[in-house]
């Protein structure tokens, strides 16, 4: 049965949202130079670009850094369950979501979940979690986040794209009223990946159009406005994450909302997110919606739901995230194709003997430590007001040792700037040449870290920096992804 909209029920929605995308953007042309003796067709994908992944970056980072741009300098105590999408997480059995709780600094309490299984993932988890706060749950982050493997020379390697979205959910200062959501569970399968297999199966596109896309979401979304009470007309926001060109429009008619009405799909600069694709394009328009305007959302896989959303006064007195827009405005061309074959897991380089060293992760330091290495935790001397990382019960305050225990102090999301820096290309580094050096914190605390996203020719002594959440190593011979943070331009320095 549909979750009716129901005047009692008490109002639950949307209270905050970010978005992440990676700052390299691979360029489409790029692609079909290199396919084109090999498969001409892809020439009429060839426009525009696709967000690509940086080496060190999976659907953990992503996520963790679409979580961070929705929370901003927010106070996280509140946060009683964190749910993360994907068809795509790098850990079959080691729960990604809680992963993501450890980057954020979140409390041990909090309930985490991953979803997957299919690209409606992310509005599945949605409803759950909507459904959840409604019935006092307390406040929920869902998330969605996507790197999704493509075959090269497929249509999918220039239609994909990489990327993630973060929503917080609550009953306070809402910002997208929930008014309902209508789900069908239909097992068409327009393409699967059997477990273990490295790449999807995809059937043929005019069927996938015709009878999943028009014929079963379109009767979806004619069933939920029914179900809500609403005529297409009413609608002032359609989001469908549908690649095909024109489809999304030809819904729009058939259901009798507006064409004027359809979101952008971001298939120009970003390319198709997968599970995350919906959340993306929602968090999009949030950007832009003004209060009273209703937002229909479409998810589509093995079936389809349907999310109802109301905009509120509260949207106009949101602190405004970098968002998907600010996130897009940060992308840097990226015409390698080699480049973007190695960073895909699809060239294996020599690396030379100086990557020949063992990446084993111990995983009881790692638990002892999770705070430091996966929180970015470091520690303030009570007594002096000195901050050290990593934190240590031996203070080096200005007068001598001092063995006050130190508190916890947070050093993930306070701006940094250079102090030092080096570009070495005598290290191993899968993005050469390995960038490093010591930042300095805002308020005291310095490190040595690697740098991340980087032009080496621009970095320089003062140059503000924050910190991101990356993949620090991967040890093959384990399957194990060790994580760790690194420093990236700041939003004005990219």
């Amino acid at each position: 049965m549909p979750n009716m909209p129901d005047e009692s029920r008490r109002e639950v929605g949307i209270t905050a949202y970010g978005a992440y995308v990676p700052r390299r953007r691979l360029q489409r042309s790029a692609v079909h130079q290199a396919h084109a003796w090999f498969a001409p067709g892809l020439k009429g994908l060839a426009k525009g670009e696709r967000a690509m992944a940086n080496w060190d970056e999976d659907v953990v980072t992503m996520a963790t850094e679409a979580a961070r741009d929705c929370l901003g300098g927010e106070e996280r105590g509140s946060i009683a369950s964190l749910l993360l999408a994907s068809t795509s997480a790098p850990f079959a059995d080691r729960q990604n979501a809680g992963i993501v709780k450890e980057a954020l600094n979140l409390s041990d309490a909090v309930t985490t979940l991953d979803a997957g299984g299919s690209r409606k993932a992310g509005t599945s988890a949605l409803i759950q979690a909507l459904r959840a706060v409604e019935g006092g749950a307390g406040e929920t982050l869902c998330i969605a986040a996507e790197r999704h493997r493509s075959r090269p020379a497929s249509e999918a390697e220039l239609l994909d794209g990489d990327g993630a979205a973060a929503l917080l959910l609550g009953s306070d200062r809402v910002i997208a009223r929930f008014l309902g959501a209508h789900s069908v569970s239909i097992d068409f399968v327009d393409h699967f990946r059997a477990a273990g297999a490295e790449f999807d199966y995809v059937w043929e596109a005019r069927w996938v159009r015709d009878e999943g896309y028009l014929a079963l979401a379109g009767k979806a979304i004619a069933a939920a406005l029914a179900a809500f009470g609403l005529a297409g007309s009413d609608v002032d926001h359609l989001v469908a994450p549908i690649a095909a060109r024109g489809v999304p429009e030809a819904l729009a008619k058939a259901t009798g909302i507006a064409a004027g009405t359809v979101a952008d799909g971001l298939s120009a600069r970003l390319g198709d997110c997968g599970t995350a694709h919906p959340l993306v394009m929602l968090a999009h328009v949030l950007e832009t919606a003004r209060p009273g305007e209703k937002i229909l959302l479409l998810g589509f896989g093995q079936g389809a739901d349907i999310l109802l959303f109301e905009a509120t006064a509260e949207i106009e007195r949101l602190r405004r995230p970098l968002g998907v827009s600010g996130w897009l405005a940060r992308g840097r061309s990226e015409d390698n194709y080699m480049r973007y074959l190695a960073f895909a897991g699809h060239l294996k380089l020599d690396v030379g003997m100086r990557a020949e060293f063992d990446q084993k992760q111990p995983l009881t330091a790692l638990y002892r430590n999770r705070k430091t290495v996966l929180a970015l935790v470091g520690g303030r001397c009570p007594r002096t007001g000195a901050i050290q990382f990593p934190k240590s019960e031996i203070g080096v305050p200005v007068d001598g040792v001092a063995t006050t225990p130190h508190e916890d102090y947070p050093l993930a999301d306070r701006p940094a700037r250079i102090l030092t820096f080096t570009a070495d290309r005598l290290g191993y580094s899968p993005d050469p040449p390995g960038c490093y050096g010591m930042v300095e914190f805002d308020g005291g605390g310095r490190m040595v870290c690697e740098f991340t996203d980087v032009e080496p020719e621009a970095l320089e002594v003062g140059m503000p920096m924050r910190m991101v959440f990356r993949i620090k190593a991967v040890d093959e011979r384990r399957d194990f992804i060790r994580y760790f943070w690194k420093a990236a331009p700041a939003a004005g320095e990219a």
